[in-house]
């Protein structure tokens, strides 16, 4: 695919999500009616919801999270969107990217002129084993899950290859939490709005006024660093490590270029689009790198023209912290091995050279799997329209965003553009 380009230009002309978080008694249609709400007020100059001639939505699995299956004409039922044609993508985590990608090609060849894409998960109904046997089901349940492999244990084993051939040690991927934490505290939709120094004055709070001993944390990594506070996991990723159990959804408003005008003098263009596959981990020769990730990367940045210097805001997919750092060296951004050192120096927060995760990321704004990929854009939306408040980067006109599913079987790339 490498140098392919679309049909014909598409553009996002509206973005709206829900807040990621667990919100008892709703089910995910009424969280995707939230965001499919704030999208259409998102559409500068308006939409009529008839106008819309396709649904593509990305879920994981609400039939074991909700025992709800066939799920995308509830959706469209749900925002009015009934008769038109529905369609759900499944790909794990990578589920609403890919469903992202299928909107595009479906605009881009011709075929509709405006489509709604959507991400949707529930997961916090259930407890946290059923939660982690749901996900488990996305790794391979022949030979992978029966050897006693959950994601934590296979992000685990990615991050102790990344230790033993880079020299990363374990305060190496606590930057990184603490780093998108930063971010999330200024994301009113993050699931977790405060930082990791937030978090430790609370819990000191809590100590005192229960007249317990205080703790006497020097500073963040010393407080990821005890076991109390953040307990392993899967060694060596801890508890702040990995993202969260969450519910949310997010929708997008697709239509060709040529008619973008009609909806806002603001749109984002999509430019660059790529997607691959691979084994799952158990057959890969390596595990400090996603292969689908460099595929779907080159391919993107093949069809937009550009190269990984020329992006200035990207969302990865940052399941585990470890995974934030191999997707930065996968999409090029920084030298394989170099990607752990440069969160510690502070390229990719806000303020550096390279910010990743403005919005907190999976690890603080959340991780409804199904909806993340959708999540991710909205993001690039608000940076490149210059929306995102207090986590603003300047003067953002090229962003990206790259979702995973599973392990890394599926990786999907999108590049954007801002020409206004």
């Amino acid at each position: 695919m490498s140098g392919r380009r679309l049909g014909r230009g598409v553009a996002v002309v509206g973005a709206g999500m829900t807040k990621f978080g667990t919100f008892p008694g709703r089910a995910t249609r009424d969280l995707f009616v939230d965001a499919f709400q704030e999208m259409r007020r998102s559409v500068d100059r308006g939409i009529d919801p008839a106008d819309i001639e396709a649904l593509y939505v990305g879920n994981y699995s609400s039939d074991l999270f909700e025992q709800q299956g066939h799920t995308a004409p509830i959706m469209a039922d749900w925002v009015g969107l009934a008769p038109r044609p529905a369609t759900r993508i499944e790909d794990a985590c990578a589920s609403s990217g890919v469903a992202f990608r299928e909107g595009l090609i479906a605009v881009a060849s011709g075929l509709y002129d405006m489509v709604l894409v959507g991400g949707i998960e529930k997961m916090s109904d259930l407890p946290t084993e059923q939660v982690t046997d749901t996900l488990a089901t996305a790794g391979d349940a022949i030979y992978e899950i029966p050897a006693g492999f959950t994601f934590p244990g296979f992000y685990a084993a990615m991050a102790t290859s990344y230790m033993d051939r880079y020299g990363a040690t374990p305060e190496t991927f606590m930057h990184v939490g603490i780093k998108n934490h930063d971010n999330g505290a200024r994301n009113p939709k993050a699931q977790f709005g405060a930082r990791i120094a937030d978090i430790m004055a609370s819990k000191k709070a809590r100590a005192e006024a229960k007249g317990r001993p205080v703790p006497q944390w020097a500073d963040e990594i010393e407080f990821l660093r005890d076991e109390r506070a953040n307990p392993t996991i899967a060694w060596p990723m801890r508890l702040f490590d990995c993202s969260p159990i969450s519910d949310g959804a997010a929708a997008l408003l697709l239509v060709a270029e040529d008619l973008a005008p009609s909806f806002s003098d603001r749109p984002l263009h999509i430019i660059g689009s790529g997607q691959a596959s691979d084994v799952a981990l158990h057959d890969r020769s390596d595990l400090t790198s996603i292969r689908a990730a460099k595929l779907a990367g080159d391919q993107a940045f093949a069809m937009a023209g550009l190269g990984p210097r020329d992006v200035d805001v990207a969302e990865v997919h940052d399941c585990f912290t470890i995974a934030e750092i191999i997707a930065t060296e996968d999409l090029g951004f920084f030298p394989v091995g170099e990607g752990g050192k440069a969160v510690e120096d502070g390229r990719t927060a806000l303020d550096g050279s390279q910010p990743v995760n403005t919005s907190g990321g999976l690890k603080s704004k959340g991780h409804p799997v199904g909806a993340s990929g959708v999540g991710q854009v909205v993001e690039i939306w608000k940076q490149l329209r210059g929306e995102a408040g207090e986590r603003q980067v300047a003067d953002a006109r090229i962003g990206l965003t790259h979702n995973v599913g599973g392990t890394g079987q599926t990786c999907v790339v999108h590049i954007f553009a801002r020409r206004f």
